[in-house]
């Protein structure tokens, strides 16, 4: 076999998993306020249990309602009426010789003041107004109760010891009484003995990414004067009384895993004697395996170190494998670890040269639910590869304020495993116009509907706007959404005609059902700004301006004007960004934003927010700033212009009032999103066609 390591057995205590695969455990927002177990949450993990891994840890699952609840739509095991459907998930996933173990979590300070008690409010508000109380929720409550936490008029969220404010949450927190302490402990180690009653195969104690288990073992949060503070044994203790009293109640063969940030990380944005590294990690990990544990999950980091354990798509594949390679030396138990593997040639690798037992595939099995048994059946190249967009991250947090879930760019299945594709398109021809995202992704859905797609692109290859995306310093994974979306339209044998521009003539000629127009959008480029020393972003991307050593304004910092500004400084250029707006990259998502700003501060990018451009000269710009309307000159060389992007419609236009056929417009054509809403709106159409 290819890849004999990856696919060959091992236990977990007493629990044998049938492959090294395993599915880390990340918060969707599949569940429901009494944190039972929806069909929803049900479908989404049997699918990855479908889909040939190993073992499924839950997302996080609280065990404290009051002030342990992240999520109104967050797993839980804080009561026994949540048992029943806990098995019966455990049940739908064992059908298909996969493992699951549930992650037991606490928030602590990263938690929000809006969260603190509100749970045990909606679970009585839904039984009494049914999905009306949602809508109050949503539309009437959390709106006003946002702006309350952004003043701190909420209630404080719990911490080892009053400490400073979580990044992200941004909530103040108060210590944890000595009593409050004894409480939670005994409330995760009945959370555990509620995952054994549901028939599952073990626990995971979430010590990691700056919740409250690790808040305890870190020296930044932990300030306490008691036994659970001070020296590293105190501050281990609650997590080893929370191992114990499991031990007690549950018996030796009930597999308990820790996952454990063995390095916070703070040396990363510049504070390196904060929190602890790395040497101290190893020491609880070393503790932890003496302990009796039965697997170690090795991670990093925690909210205010939030790109290291998370990471944008400019991180490197395998970055801190170096951790879970320490962790082994001083281990006697499994080490698992993500280490964000994004191929199978990756994970063979890293586990033959026994950085680590098993591999924790995140994301990539939120992009992708088969693929462990692609890559078992020799189809790796049909997997679908998740770029490290954070969008499944970022939605599920906007979405968490709707009662709703989060979403993937690659994959608009995620939250609609059950759905079955109508297969009556009867080799009706539909054909598409753009080979980009959003065209490639309904194509395929087309296809698999029984269509007969013709896909028409303009230029000699596929990804459109993608093109153009991939281009700044590491942005390459940008590229797979289109390459891997290709591959199957391809192996689906859809046929592509390269190098044409469609018009209506061609369109006509080509009798079809339908035509999907997926022309994507140009960059804006004010007729008044135009001249020799001044482009778009879009020439600068695609290389048919190259500057080098030159003093150059971007103006707009929306993130194409950040990354663009990245690739001018990484070939020698000074930049100056501009921004109308009060500060950088307004509306952005902020781990893409605090990505790209640690770049361009390192190479001395000079910003300019509350400024708009006026004019253009030959030798620099005319602005104004945007409250006082005063004048300002800059000196620069060149200007690149980053301020959006408008719609292709022509074509549609062309064609829209078609008797001969039926018209659709769909991506950045249509409206000018993402590469999520691209793929969203292909898949809105393509399964009600």
């Amino acid at each position: 076999m290819k890849y004999e390591k990856l696919f060959t057995p091992m236990k977990i205590g007493n629990v044998e998993i049938k492959n090294r695969i395993v599915m880390a455990p990340m918060c969707m927002g599949f569940g429901q306020y009494n944190g039972c177990a929806t069909e929803t949450m049900m479908n989404y993990y049997e699918e990855r249990a479908k889909g040939g891994v190993g073992l499924i840890f839950t997302e996080i699952t609280r065990i404290n309602d009051i002030t342990g609840a992240s999520s109104y739509g967050q797993l839980g095991m804080s009561h026994d009426y949540q048992i029943p459907a806990l098995k019966e998930m455990a049940d739908r996933i064992h059908k298909h010789g996969c493992k699951v173990m549930v992650e037991l979590h606490h928030p602590g300070r990263q938690n929000l003041g809006l969260m603190m008690g509100t749970v045990p409010i909606c679970i009585a508000g839904e039984k009494l107004m049914g999905n009306a109380y949602t809508k109050l929720l949503t539309g009437v409550v959390i709106p006003p109760g946002k702006k309350l936490q952004d003043k701190d008029i909420v209630p404080r969220v719990v911490a080892p010891s009053k400490c400073e404010k979580s990044k992200m949450s941004n909530s103040v927190n108060r210590a944890l009484s000595h009593k409050g302490v004894k409480k939670l402990i005994a409330q995760f180690i009945e959370g555990a003995v509620r995952v054994k009653k549901a028939g599952c195969d073990g626990v995971e104690l979430h010590a990691s990414h700056g919740y409250l288990i690790q808040q305890f073992l870190s020296p930044n949060t932990n300030k306490r004067t008691d036994e659970y503070g001070g020296s590293l044994e105190n501050r281990m203790r609650f997590l080893a009384e929370i191992i114990d009293g499991i031990r007690k109640n549950c018996g030796k063969d009930f597999p308990i895993v820790v996952r454990l940030t063995v390095d916070e990380m703070y040396d990363r944005i510049g504070k390196p004697n904060k929190g602890y590294g790395l040497d101290e990690g190893l020491k609880m990990a070393k503790i932890l395996s003496d302990r009796g544990i039965d697997a170690i999950d090795v991670s990093s980091a925690a909210y205010d170190t939030f790109n290291y354990w998370l990471e944008p798509t400019t991180y490197q594949c395998g970055w801190r494998k170096n951790l879970a390679e320490e962790v082994k030396k001083v281990v006697d138990i499994p080490v698992i670890a993500a280490n964000l593997i994004r191929s199978p040639q990756q994970a063979e690798e890293q586990l033959c040269a026994g950085i680590q037992d098993f591999v924790a595939l995140g994301r990539p099995l939120i992009a992708d639910p088969h693929w462990a048994n692609k890559v078992y059946s020799g189809n790796e190249d049909k997997i679908s590869r998740c770029v490290c967009c954070l969008y499944c991250f970022e939605s599920m947090m906007e979405n968490a304020y709707k009662y709703s879930h989060g979403h993937c760019s690659v994959n608009p299945f995620v939250g609609r495993e059950n759905v079955k594709l109508n297969k009556n398109g009867n080799g009706r021809r539909v054909v598409i116009v753009g080979a980009g995202p959003a065209g490639l992704m309904c194509a395929n859905i087309l296809c698999d509907r029984g269509f007969d797609v013709t896909v028409i692109e303009k230029e000699s290859t596929v990804g459109g706007q993608l093109n153009l995306a991939d281009k700044p310093p590491h942005k390459e994974k940008m590229a797979w959404v289109c390459t891997d979306l290709y591959a199957k339209a391809k192996d689906k044998n859809i046929e592509f005609m390269f190098d044409t521009v469609a018009d209506k003539a061609l369109l006509d000629s080509l009798k079809p059902y339908a035509v999907v127009n997926a022309t994507g959008g140009n960059a804006v480029f004010p007729k008044a700004f135009q001249g020799s020393n001044v482009s778009t972003v879009t020439e600068i991307l695609n290389g048919s301006v190259k500057l080098e050593n030159k003093n150059v304004a971007v103006i707009g910092s929306g993130m194409t004007g950040l990354e663009t500004s990245e690739l001018l400084v990484s070939q020698a250029n000074k930049v100056t960004v501009v921004e109308m707006a009060e500060s950088i990259a307004p509306g952005a998502w902020f781990q893409g934003v605090d990505d790209a700003m640690a770049v361009l501060n390192k190479a001395g990018t000079a910003f300019l927010t509350g400024h708009r451009l006026i004019s253009i000269r030959d030798k620099g710009i005319y602005l104004e700033a945007v409250k006082s309307g005063k004048r300002l000159n800059v000196d620069v060389d060149y200007v690149v212009l980053s301020m959006g992007v408008r719609p292709d419609n022509a074509l549609f236009n062309a064609i829209k009032d078609s008797s001969a056929y039926k018209v659709y417009n769909i991506g950045d054509s249509n409206k000018v999103g993402r590469i999520a809403n691209a793929t969203e709106a292909a898949y809105q159409l393509a399964v009600s066609l």
